[in-house]
């Protein structure tokens, strides 16, 4: 599993990037990549702490602990800081990122996890 620690982490963080430019796009704020990535630094941020405190380059791929981890944190510390840089925290928002940010973190985990289940079985070629 830790073979698939970069590209996981890679997806991590552009998962979150997704998440800002959909929300960007969304609320017309426009999709230039200084805005986008100005956007989804405190995720960014917060992505980056979850791997550091679940160690996710021992298990991944794992959605349990490790994908909720790092969501909680991603959500936790980037409403943080992201409230200390001056930006809204609506509670709609609030709710749309906790939402938006379990299914992009934790969401490809259990995709990931039921393919690799579903070839072992020999189900999926």
């Amino acid at each position: 599993m830790k073979r698939f620690a970069i590209p996981a982490l890679i997806g991590d963080l552009a998962a979150v990037v997704v998440f800002a430019a959909l929300g960007r796009e969304t609320h017309e704020h426009g999709l230039d990549p200084a805005g986008v990535l100005l956007t989804a630094a405190p995720f960014l941020a917060g992505t980056l702490i979850g791997w550091l405190l679940s160690r996710a380059w021992r298990r991944p791929l794992a959605a349990w602990p490790i994908g909720v981890v790092i969501w909680l944190c991603a959500v936790v510390f980037g409403l943080l800081l992201r409230g200390a840089a001056g930006g809204g925290l609506a509670l709609p928002f609030q709710i749309v990122t906790l939402i938006t940010l379990c299914v992009f973190l934790v969401g490809w985990r259990l995709v990931a996890a039921l393919v690799t289940k579903l070839r072992r079985v020999g189900a999926v070629p």
